[in-house]
């Protein structure tokens, strides 16, 4: 049994249109993800999960397979990443393949890389793992957040208001880039890890959530300050242009 990627690109964006086949920096940002899962060498199989026939069109031409649509009840607003990639790996077993670790990368992470896979399957497999989960650093400590209440600034953790930043749990948050896990144990709690996720830390540089027009115009200029910083010969996607 060898590995599998799965590109999660339905159709469907609220508050980006077309949001998983929209151009960035010139090609459709799904490209990105499967140029990534490529040129890695680590899946048998590179697959799109999609409903749209636009999407399917693209992700061929730029290498991927598209064996078959997803289906309407997990092409919703409410289905979860978890219900897809059920499905996918329910599908593949009908056909009669079954892998043994799977990579789910969102459709709009450019800044996922052929070695960031390398590294979070290395690690999934050195550590046992059931999964592995990019994370990124707080910039400011969150224990010394504010929240608006009777419309004034009022301290979530009153007790930490005056503590030093070096003082407080360094804490982080999900890179909403890609997830490694071992199939049999992802499968077996449905994406609910009893053990957990082995962390592999990201730079803030190379995150960028991507959820309105503002957000996509620095998440290009971010990534263009990530390939300036990438060797001429190293393989970083988007060197190279394309036609789709």
């Amino acid at each position: 049994m060898g590995s599998i990627a799965i590109i999660t690109a339905r159709g469907g964006s609220k508050r980006i249109p077309g949001k998983n086949k929209k151009e960035f920096l010139g090609r459709p940002i799904v490209c990105y993800s499967i140029e990534a899962a490529l040129s890695s060498g680590l899946f048998e199989e590179v697959m799109v999960s999609t409903d749209d026939g636009e999407i399917a069109d693209i992700a061929g031409k730029a290498g991927a397979a598209v064996p078959f649509m997803r289906s309407q009840a997990t092409a919703n607003d409410y289905a979860t990443t978890d219900d897809v990639l059920m499905e996918v790996l329910e599908e593949y077993e009908k056909r009669g393949r079954k892998f043994e670790y799977m990579a789910c990368i969102y459709p709009t992470a450019p800044f996922v890389t052929a070695q960031k896979l390398r590294e979070a399957m290395a690690l999934l497999k050195e550590k046992d793992a059931s999964g592995v989960m990019p994370v990124v650093g707080f910039s400011f400590p969150p224990q010394r957040g504010m929240a608006v209440r009777d419309g004034r600034l009022q301290y979530c953790y009153p007790e930490n208001a005056m503590k030093r930043s070096q003082d407080l749990e360094k804490m982080y948050h999900d890179c909403g880039q890609f997830y490694c896990y071992h199939v049999e144990r992802y499968r077996a709690c449905r994406g609910d890890l009893p053990d957990g996720y082995v962390p592999m830390e990201v730079s803030e540089m190379e995150v960028q959530d991507i959820d309105n027009p503002s957000d996509w115009k620095l998440a290009e200029i971010k990534y263009q300050m990530m390939v300036k910083a990438v060797p001429e010969n190293s393989q970083c996607p988007g060197r190279a242009q394309k036609n789709y």
